[in-house]
């Protein structure tokens, strides 16, 4: 019988479109301009902004911003390139803004 229940889901607060998976979080530790943010290793149901190279407090990263693919809203960023070898393990992952996603499935 299947999990009745499914896995356990990010979603944007704005229209509740799932964007990421909680198995899918690295860290729990970052920090955004608006406060909390978590780092995933996928995301899903999202469009991405061009890419642009913008200095956050780890550095100079290339990101590109994150927005829902259904409602638009502005989500976080996804690191491109990251300059600094101890960075490194951030290119490829996603960047969420903790209040701008909630909980599905819990």
């Amino acid at each position: 019988m299947a999990d009745a229940i499914g896995p356990r889901l990010y979603s944007c607060y704005r229209c509740q479109n799932p964007v990421s998976r909680h198995d899918d979080i690295v860290s729990k530790g970052f920090q955004a301009s608006s406060g909390r943010a978590f780092l995933f290793t996928h995301a899903m149901n999202i469009s991405l902004g061009p890419r642009q190279d913008r200095h956050l407090i780890t550095g100079l990263h290339t990101v590109a911003d994150v927005y829902c693919s259904c409602c638009g809203e502005e989500l976080g960023w996804k690191y491109v390139k990251a300059y600094e070898e101890s960075q490194k393990y951030k290119e490829g992952k996603v960047i969420l803004e903790k209040f701008k996603i909630v909980k599905e499935n819990w």
